[in-house]
């Protein structure tokens, strides 16, 4: 087994799309794949993020997924470097379930920074109220990402809690 890092796999998939094989050799056909890639525009420091985005975008990425943002101000400094490419990025959010789980990805996930005032938020919640008060953060960034035309869309991440994307998507309204 052959493994592939992300600018090789999108270049696979070019291939692919030309109807050759990673050997070169023709297929009987051709794929009609969408290349995506992702990026981290929470990195600190962000260059090094930076030139893998683009590495991506030379590679075939069409769309960026991002990992989860939670710093609106930070990832508007991120857009402004990525616009000068022609690619449509999707932000991602991971739904907020607790306090505790806000600060275990701080401190756990790379590239993930959920600020203070939202953890505080979270944690004021009542129990039993948690999730709805992540629903509620994740509407309301969604709504601003939208309103303010700061992305072309996003990836909802409800994890265990895919029941309730449609309750997100009604408090984005």
């Amino acid at each position: 087994m052959v493994a592939l890092d992300s600018v090789q796999l999108l270049q696979a998939v070019g291939l692919l799309n030309e109807g050759k094989d990673l050997a070169d050799n023709d297929l009987q056909g051709q794929t009609d794949l969408f290349a995506g890639a992702v990026v981290t525009p929470e990195a600190d420091p962000i260059e090094p993020q930076m030139l893998k985005f683009e590495k991506k975008i030379a590679a075939g990425a069409r769309f960026i997924q991002t990992q989860a943002i939670y710093d609106l101000d930070n990832f508007k400094r991120f857009m402004e470097q990525a616009r000068q490419h022609d690619v449509k990025i999707m932000a991602g959010g991971v739904l907020l379930v607790s306090a505790g789980m806000a600060r275990y990805m701080n401190k756990n996930v790379p590239g993930i920074f959920v600020p203070d005032e939202l953890i505080e938020e979270m944690a004021a919640a009542p129990k039993g109220k948690r999730v709805e008060a992540g629903i509620q953060i994740a509407g309301r960034m969604i709504r601003q990402l939208r309103d303010q035309r700061i992305c072309d869309g996003v990836h909802i991440m409800a994890i265990g809690k895919e029941d309730r994307v449609p309750d997100i998507l009604a408090a984005a309204e």
